[in-house]
């Protein structure tokens, strides 16, 4: 999750403004980077016991302490919530520039990857960043183990980081979905994060990026296990996805519409109800207030007394535009967010899937195509069903998860040599773990199964060491 703080005290004075606003991520296609996030559970090698952010004199450290290594390395630049610090920056010249790491709610470590003009070049990135993880963690005892929902802890048993918007988050989250602790604590995810030129590429790349969306649920499905036993789901990070905070999650059928644009996406991110607005380094809780309210009411304080005197700014916009928790999330980029977190191999997949299908035009034509041979209401009835049937899930007339997932891979393979062609080294064999898996191989869930059932003998924590980077 990003951290608020954006400097820009520009006055909102009309929602066309915050079109431009986002309007303003376009970029030409010579300025195309990819950007990948992925995040990973922490772990004592000891016991398995999740890291908590300063434990007591019994361990020889916990998350705060892994952020002290990384930032003792050189290169990397503090950042802090009320006093203490809850992530980092990249700085210019250290060993990952333009990169952040930052601590999901439990402690879920996570790296925010630096803008990268290719795959290989980000596939470097997440080496330097696995093997600078294991350098401060392993003196500590700590590995991480990057899986899509913790397979051994109860929500008790996880940490809280000490991060001003998750407490906004923890309250307010139970007033509207049954989910919302386990998204916070329990889930780790992978995504890709890519630009668009215009505003109408913009919204061609939502529609086809959405509505695939739940196939690559089904590919990268890595989270099979719920306290210690198997739960019946290949991805239970996806299933919790379905009850956390339906008013900013999911597949809102606007972004299908015919006309879909920047306008109109502000205009629905009006509605999603705020948590937060910072001022003077901290957070103010309006969890559950209007944004748009707030716009009419201005400094006021009719939209909610804890914003009295308080106008909303372009950088309250943006920081708003964090807490929108859709499965594909328009900023000034777009961002995938269907995939659980998974081995380095599979997240690097995960990457080179999607730039195959939006990069170039005539793969991104050809997914268009794909796309539009079913009903766009086939495609949220697709994500309710892949969390237990994986890429057996169903579309209308019978086609599978899996039929859409080989032509997905066909059209990427495609795009990707597209960028061959262009001089860019290859990176269609960064695809070949989902070729297996299309193929009839197990994917990442149904491997950790056949482990637990096997050699495991029932024993889930075998998998952290396993799984670990």
């Amino acid at each position: 999750m990003s951290n608020p703080g954006d400097e820009d005290a520009t006055p909102i004075v009309s929602t066309a403004q915050l079109a431009t606003y986002l309007a303003e991520g376009c970029k030409p296609r010579e300025r195309w980077r990819i950007g990948t996030e992925h995040e990973k559970f922490g772990f004592y090698r000891s016991d398995d016991a999740s890291p908590p952010y300063a434990p007591g004199t019994e361990r020889a450290g916990g998350i705060h302490a892994v952020l002290d290594g990384f930032e003792a390395r050189g290169g990397w630049g503090p950042i802090a919530d009320q006093g203490s610090l809850i992530g980092l920056k990249g700085l210019a010249g250290g060993e990952q520039p333009g990169a952040s790491i930052s601590l999901e709610p439990g402690g879920q470590f996570e790296l925010s990857g630096a803008p990268l003009v290719d795959l290989h070049e980000t596939g470097r990135e997440m080496t330097r960043h696995f093997a600078a993880t294991r350098a401060v963690a392993d003196p500590l005892g700590i590995g991480f183990a990057p899986l899509g929902f913790h397979p051994a802890a109860t929500r008790a048993q996880m940490p809280m980081m000490p991060k001003s918007r998750y407490a906004i988050m923890w309250r307010y989250m139970p007033l509207v979905g049954t989910r919302g602790a386990d998204m916070m604590l329990r889930t780790c995810t992978v995504q890709v994060n890519l630009d668009y030129a215009s505003e109408a590429d913009m919204a061609r790349k939502m529609r086809v990026s959405l509505a695939l969306q739940p196939v690559a649920t089904a590919l990268f499905a890595n989270s099979p296990f719920y306290e210690g036993r198997p739960n019946g789901l290949l991805s239970n990070r996806a299933q919790v996805w379905t009850d956390v905070d339906n008013a900013r999650s999911g597949m809102p059928a606007l972004f299908f519409e015919d006309g879909f644009g920047f306008e109109r996406y502000v205009e629905w991110v009006l509605d999603v109800p705020m948590y937060f607005a910072a001022r003077d380094g901290r957070l103010i809780d309006v969890a559950g207030a209007s944004f748009r309210d707030w716009m009419r009411a201005g400094r006021s304080g009719r939209s909610h007394e804890a914003l009295r005197g308080i106008a909303p700014t372009i950088g309250d916009f943006a920081d708003h535009l964090t807490t929108v928790f859709t499965d594909v999330r328009l900023k000034h980029f777009l961002e995938m967010r269907g995939a659980d977190a998974g081995s380095p191999a599979m997240m690097l997949a995960q990457s080179a899937l999607w730039v195959g299908l939006l990069y170039d035009d005539a793969a991104l034509a050809a997914a268009e195509a794909l796309v539009r041979e079913h009903r766009w209401s086939d495609y949220p009835r697709l994500r309710l069903a892949v969390p237990e049937e994986g890429l057996g899930a169903q579309l209308t007339g019978g086609v599978t998860a899996r039929d859409l997932a080989r032509s997905m891979l066909a059209i990427a393979e495609d795009g990707l040599a597209a960028r061959a062609a262009a001089g860019i080294a290859d990176e269609r064999p960064l695809l070949a773990p989902l070729h297996e898996i299309v193929a009839g191989g197990p994917n990442q869930a149904q491997h950790w199964l056949a482990r637990y059932h096997g050699d495991w003998g029932g024993d889930v924590r075998r998998i952290f060491a396993e799984a670990a980077i």
